[in-house]
């Protein structure tokens, strides 16, 4: 199962815990302990025999490739039923009782639940112009989900409900001016009981019209209704929206009564009207104005597009991110998207700044920093395969965000060791905010990286799974000359499902380069 794939499965919009995907970690400090012990099925905090990575060959790259996907594709893990909630950390992290401006001690807070997304960006422009264009009106070059289920993965998926009718099309219209997507459904549909599928629907199971044969397999019908659902959200005028959220006739419940039907020549009915819809309010202006007046994009519609752009992209292919070198700093092991979407607030993140993620795997975190932000979003990474699969997810985005009509930051997907990349190094200089997740990075790895900051700009915040300042450090004479003294370091706690090889929380670290504790003393020195 790919990385958003989980996000397809019933629920919409909840992270799924994953079972670990790296290797086991030793943690130096216990993460807080959960109300509950229990486990989501499927989930361990540790990797099983069976899921040890294979050698990679021929690589001695230097990266942080973050697939998702290491162990088995055939699992379906659920949302937990209950959050879990640990104790409030009670320490200052310091080995000093000495609380001086030189001593480096990390400010421990309790976690907080945040908000779907970064708080609003009024300089932001959301809307894409050229979207809009009626002018431009060109075919994207998408890959539609019709090419999954026909092309890709063709012996994948089946007639739904055991119909042997062949597949045909339907169209689905996007908030923009772009041609519809296309998806593949089958054209007679063989009923089933109505209560066993209604059943289905209503515990939060989805349902398909064209059926993968594996569970995880792409869900087109899935995909259609989770469209139409942020499209009602994100893009249509409070006036409009009972078109949409009507419990009698509004086109979402009706969709709701055509699947229950199971009842092609309805479904079909009812995205017609759909789609009729989105054309009449893009022509008078209305989803155009809609847009003008947001200043953020919510994170289930960011984690839509993602999860299309890596269900099209990057899941058909994730076997080839299996391949890598066990013990080196090339393993896998991913930062998901909530998580993600939390650090964009801690930072304060705006669409003016630059964001870079060192050790960027497939791309999934450049993508969301430039389509959930807008800012100019850079990555470095090593592994070929990795790299290959980035590129792939990045002309699918810039696709994607024009047929969503979004106007994203700029991207730049680097290959090559960061700690080397001209590119990189120079645009570090200039960083606003930098992820390294740096969990199972070598000692050597870190260190090197400590001597990088020398060049960042003042204000640059690092964001870290490890901190590159020991707890307790303190200004001396002896060590005035090391990288660290620049750095202000603050320690956060995230929630439980917020990295992949993990169903428990943690820490990580935002550290802020700061010369002024350096400069202040330097200055008792005189």
């Amino acid at each position: 199962m790919g990385f958003f794939d989980h996000l397809q499965k019933g629920g919409a919009f909840s992270l799924q815990p994953k079972k670990p995907q790296i290797r086991k970690v030793v943690q130096t400090r216990p993460a807080p302990p959960s109300r509950s012990s229990s486990q989501t099925p499927g989930t361990s905090s540790r990797t099983s025999p069976s899921d040890k990575p294979k050698k990679f060959q021929g690589s001695g790259s230097r990266s942080v490739s973050r697939d998702p996907d290491l162990p088995s594709s055939k699992r379906r893990l659920n949302t937990p039923s209950q959050n879990r909630k640990r104790q409030t950390p009670e320490q200052r992290l310091s080995s000093d009782d000495d609380s001086s401006d030189t001593d480096t001690s990390f400010e421990v807070r309790k976690r907080a639940r945040t908000g779907d997304s970064a708080e609003p960006d009024f300089e932001r422009r959301l809307r894409s112009l050229k979207a809009f264009s009626e002018g431009e009106v060109k075919a994207l070059p998408i890959v539609h989900a019709a090419n999954i289920t026909s092309v890709q993965k063709a012996g994948c998926f089946k007639p739904a409900f055991g119909s042997t009718g062949r597949p045909t099309e339907i169209l689905l219209q996007y908030p923009s001016a772009s041609p519809k997507e296309r998806y593949e459904i089958v054209k007679r549909l063989a009923l089933m009981g109505l209560t066993a599928f209604t059943n289905r629907f209503i515990s939060g199971n989805r349902y398909n019209l064209v059926v993968p044969r594996d569970k995880d397999d792409f869900r087109p019908l899935d995909d259609i209704f989770q469209v139409i659902e942020i499209v009602s959200q994100n893009y249509i005028p409070e006036d409009e929206a009972d078109q949409f959220n009507n419990e009698s006739t509004g086109i979402k419940r009706r969709l709701r009564r055509a699947l229950a039907h199971a009842s092609e020549a309805e479904v079909r009915e009812v995205v017609t009207d759909y789609n009729d819809t989105i054309e009449r309010l893009r022509r008078d202006g209305s989803i155009a104005k809609k847009l003008d007046s947001t200043h953020r994009l919510g994170l289930p519609l960011v984690e839509r597009i993602l999860t299309q752009i890596y269900s099209r992209t990057v899941s058909p292919r994730v076997e080839s991110l299996r391949q890598y070198e066990n013990g080196t700093d090339n393993v896998y092991g991913e930062l998901l998207p909530r998580f993600i979407s939390t650090i964009f607030k801690e930072t304060g993140l705006k669409s003016g700044q630059v964001f870079v993620d060192l050790g960027s795997g497939v791309g999934n975190v450049v993508l969301q920093a430039a389509l959930e932000i807008g800012c100019e979003s850079w990555g470095c990474e090593m592994m070929q395969n990795a790299c290959e699969l980035a590129e792939l997810q990045q002309t699918e985005f810039r696709a994607r965000c024009r047929l969503w009509g979004i106007a994203p930051g700029k991207t730049h997907l680097v290959r090559g060791d960061f700690l080397k990349e001209q590119s990189i190094i120079d645009v570090l200089k200039r960083a606003d905010v930098i992820l390294i997740n740096n969990q199972a990075f070598t000692p050597q790895l870190n260190n090197e990286l400590i001597n990088h900051f020398l060049d960042m700009k003042e204000g640059c915040q690092i964001v870290s799974l490890k901190s590159f300042v020991p707890a307790g450090h303190k200004i001396q004479s002896r060590n005035l000359n090391s990288p660290i003294n620049l750095l202000k370091v603050k320690q956060r706690e995230y929630w439980s499902n917020s990295v992949s090889w993990t169903d428990v929380g943690g820490t990580y670290f935002i550290a802020t380069k700061d010369s002024s504790r350096l400069r202040a003393f330097a200055e008792s020195m005189r």
